[in-house]
């Protein structure tokens, strides 16, 4: 979460809790709420902001817990959009520190908290904590909530059990006891919102980082009969198989045949190319079969890291039927700028496409760092 996304928690949020919170509780002091929300406040990155609210919120809130949950859940605005977008739910992110850290010995009181949260922002997070010091009973909850009518909730039984959710702190009882998580994405397979289906997929291509085998067996049986959203379940939910060259894996997917193919690059094979700027790929494939072909084309980058190694990361680019002799070209873009999830350093960078899962010959661009810009006298 970038330095960026630290000001949604700035003093517009502020004043907007102390108001939410005022309104739900007159008694609310939110004249010394806001004035202890903004000590430090600068120097706080978005979760230190977040938990540091959270605090602020305990100190002004009645005791016991179940009483400070039920002002905040009253002040709680209009649920939001149907598929969570938009910057502004995150001005509930201090509600989910906030349950997490002080709920946790009122497991009934922090559960039906966390479904109204999960309705405006997300109850991922928090829900993880409550997996970890009270897993039977939220457990039990979680396949209810399997079956809610509010979408949001919906997808928290999903996402909120994924074993590798991005921010997240790790839970080993999901990766040590994946047939339960897998439970319950099995009441969740055909559910009719795409929000939720993306984070069903998510979390089974999650599973299949540590459980290869288990996945690839619930995907054939998941395949079996399948209408059109829990094919794309599956397909979204096997990528990192696809990207490893699974066999198992792409045969589902009906691409499991080696690949008769001739691939050329155009372009010459060593290029150079600036930190910050992109490098276009061209790639021409020509059939040397005599049938036609399905085949799932990615293309694999290895990226340099600070200390001179590599690390491969895979991007789709297309699926295609060749037939026999057919000729096409394929275009793709590596961009070497700056990102929030990865940066560059210089260095030769391999790049090879990936065809049905086996890579083809491979082609090297010399990333460098732009030279320096002399000032004018």
């Amino acid at each position: 979460m970038g330095a960026a996304l630290k000001e949604v928690l700035g003093p517009e949020a502020i004043a907007w809790l102390a108001t939410q919170v005022s309104g739900a509780w007159p008694v609310f002091d939110a004249v010394a709420f806001t004035r202890d929300c903004h000590v430090g406040l600068d120097e706080m990155g978005l979760m230190e902001r977040a938990h540091h609210l959270a605090r602020c919120l305990h100190d002004y809130l009645p005791k016991p817990f179940p009483l400070a949950a039920q002002v905040l859940s009253t002040s709680f605005g209009p649920q939001c959009a149907s598929d969570g977008s938009g910057l502004d739910t995150l001005r509930y992110l201090p509600h989910s520190c906030f349950v997490q850290r002080y709920g946790l010995n009122d497991i009934e009181a922090s559960l039906q908290f966390q479904h109204a949260l999960t309705q405006r922002f997300t109850a991922e997070f928090s829900i993880r904590a409550f997996l970890a010091t009270d897993a039977e009973r939220t457990w039990r909850q979680l396949e209810e909530w399997a079956l809610d009518p509010n979408v949001h909730v919906r997808r928290l039984v999903s996402e909120g059990t994924r074993t590798r959710l991005p921010w997240a702190p790790r839970v080993p009882t999901l990766t040590e006891q994946p047939l339960r998580v897998l439970a319950l994405l099995e009441r969740l397979k055909d559910d009719s919102e795409r929000y939720v289906q993306r984070s069903v997929a998510n979390s089974l291509n999650d599973l299949a980082k540590d459980h290869p085998q288990m996945v690839i067996e619930t995907a054939a049986r998941w395949l079996a009969d399948a209408p059109v959203n829990r094919q794309w379940i599956v397909r979204h939910g096997l990528r990192t198989l696809i990207k490893q060259g699974n066999r198992e894996a792409l045969a589902l997917l009906g691409v499991s045949r080696l690949p008769e193919v001739a691939v050329s690059i155009p372009a010459p094979r060593q290029e150079t190319v600036l930190l910050g700027d992109s490098l276009a790929l061209t790639f021409h494939l020509a059939s040397t079969s005599a049938t036609d072909q399905d085949l799932l084309v990615d293309y694999r980058v290895h990226f340099v890291k600070a200390n001179g190694t590599t690390r491969p990361k895979v991007f789709k680019l297309r699926r295609l039927t060749l037939k026999p002799g057919e000729q096409t070209i394929l275009r793709a873009s590596v961009s070497f700028a700056a990102m929030t999830t990865r940066r560059h350093y210089p260095g030769p960078h391999h790049i090879e496409l990936l065809i049905n899962g086996v890579a083809q010959p491979a082609m090297t661009c010399t990333v460098i760092t732009p030279p320096a810009t002399v000032p004018n006298p």
